[in-house]
């Protein structure tokens, strides 16, 4: 069974960067797409990035490109996020996630996810 949990987050004031990582154990996470999602407070939880299984493949919301950055390493089972330039608008919680069923960003896609971490952009 395909376990995900995620560190990196943490307090960082507007401007700043983190790297969130999402290790993986139980299953090789190269079977796996994955995706990273957010939820702010009072709000939906929406797709900020996803890398298909070889990582060839990458997308991410307007809202961050150009700011985030996927990446994967399958040799170590690990996924990456890559956040620079945060905005308060980046804080939530961040969960990534695993699926078998092709690139999406949609949430309902992916089965299994991680417990999250939190990030807090502020001064």
């Amino acid at each position: 069974q395909l376990r995900l949990v995620e560190s990196g987050g943490g307090l960082v004031q507007p401007g700043g960067s983190l790297t969130l990582s999402c290790a993986a154990s139980g299953i090789r996470l190269s079977y796996y797409a994955i995706g990273w999602f957010r939820q702010a407070p009072g709000k939906e939880r929406e797709g900020v990035a996803r890398i298909s299984t070889l990582g060839g493949s990458t997308e991410y919301a307007e809202s961050v490109k150009g700011r985030f950055t996927i990446w994967r390493d399958n040799g170590g089972n690990t996924a990456y996020l890559r956040m620079k330039s945060l905005k308060p608008e980046d804080t939530g919680d961040y969960y990534c996630a695993a699926t078998s069923y092709g690139d999406s960003l949609q949430s309902a896609l992916y089965p299994t996810w991680g417990p999250g971490t939190q990030v807090t952009v502020s001064s």
